[in-house]
């Protein structure tokens, strides 16, 4: 299949080598960012990565002083920037709103600045975008006496209005008790069903897990890594691991010797067994079995978007911004919290 760097009609976010500055601080630098159509792709990294200067450079709110930006193939910074941002829909981490107008008012207002007017077009655009977010039924009360999550699903309502063919999202979740975060996760997984496009910033490693598509792992204004989860968990946590517990600790004595197993690191009648293959599990446990070992639990290790994160930071070096990571995987299974809330 051919690759999205391949095939650069398959990109709605091109960005290739693009710094940044501003006076002596340097926010981007050699970032390159490829978004492609219909997936969520998630700009990942700590506070100060530069996530939120490489938003307003795809929109054009700033220029590069080195590199190039392209979206949906035009040049955000040039005289197709106002074409550009008219297929984006933006919601930044603290969204702007009157909270002296009603719901209704604040969506009204942003459907005459995407030139909705304040006919019928736009009465069932406000409608069909405030239902979509569960916020229909509050467009009558005033936006002060709206919860947090309550106005980011007005600001998330608002992005959609005008119909964006990408949107993009920064920190979306900022603020939101756990309940609504989820929630919003699950639908903005859902607008990539309606085949939008989304490129979202976050720092929070759960935020992103299940969500992603392509993740952008940001450090210091550029990028360290990219790619789907699954390649990054091929591309640095190559190693297949394997849990297996059995009744007797001397159930476990032969499972060093067994073909396919590289090491075994034993607790009790608990065995951590690192495999050349996920496939050579089967043929482990018959042998176990065959030997008379009773087993209470075989299970894989499934590398989470954590263990791929605190990888790719040690493979490229800690840099001290935040918390060491840690030395060893989590070695629990991948959890998608968009799965979960769909349930």
């Amino acid at each position: 299949m051919e690759s999205p760097s391949q095939n650069p009609a398959a990109l709605v976010v091109d960005v290739k080598n693009v710094s940044r500055s501003f006076g002596d601080v340097r926010a981007l630098h050699d970032l390159t960012i490829q978004v492609p159509k219909g997936s969520i792709t998630v700009l990942l990294g700590p506070n100060g990565a530069g996530k939120t200067t490489a938003i307003r450079m795809i929109t054009g709110a700033l220029q590069p002083d080195h590199g190039t930006s392209s979206v949906f193939g035009l040049d955000p910074t040039s005289n197709e920037g106002e074409e550009v941002r008219r297929r984006c829909g933006v919601v930044s981490a603290k969204p702007s709103l009157y909270d002296r107008l009603s719901g209704w008012d604040n969506l009204r207002y942003a459907a005459e600045l995407y030139d909705l007017g304040r006919g019928s077009r736009a009465d069932l655009a406000i409608r069909a975008a405030a239902a979509k977010f569960g916020i229909d039924d509050a467009l009558d009360q005033e936006v002060g006496g709206y919860s947090t999550g309550m106005k980011t699903r007005l600001a998330l309502a608002r992005s959609i209005l005008h119909d964006p063919d990408l949107l993009l999202l920064d920190e979306p979740t900022s603020g939101l008790d756990p309940e609504s975060a989820v929630a919003v996760l699950h639908l903005i997984r859902q607008m990539t069903g309606d085949g939008r496009t989304v490129l979202m910033c976050t720092h929070l490693l759960l935020e992103a897990e299940g969500l992603a598509d392509d993740v952008v792992i940001m450090q210091h204004g550029t990028a360290l890594e990219s790619g789907s989860p699954g390649e990054l968990a091929d591309r640095y946590l190559p190693a297949k691991h394997v849990h297996i517990g059995v009744t007797l600790p001397d159930h476990l004595a032969s499972l060093d010797a067994m073909p396919g197993v590289l090491s075994v690191t034993v607790d009790g009648v608990d065995a951590n067994v690192e495999v050349r293959s996920i496939d050579a599990v089967p043929d482990i446990v018959t042998r176990l079995v065959s030997a008379g070992a009773m087993i209470t639990t075989v299970r894989p290790f499934v590398p989470n978007l954590e263990d791929i994160y605190f990888a790719i930071r040690r493979a490229k070096g800690s840099t001290g911004d935040e918390l060491p990571p840690p030395t060893t995987p989590t070695a629990r299974p991948a959890r998608s919290r968009v799965a979960e809330i769909a349930r």
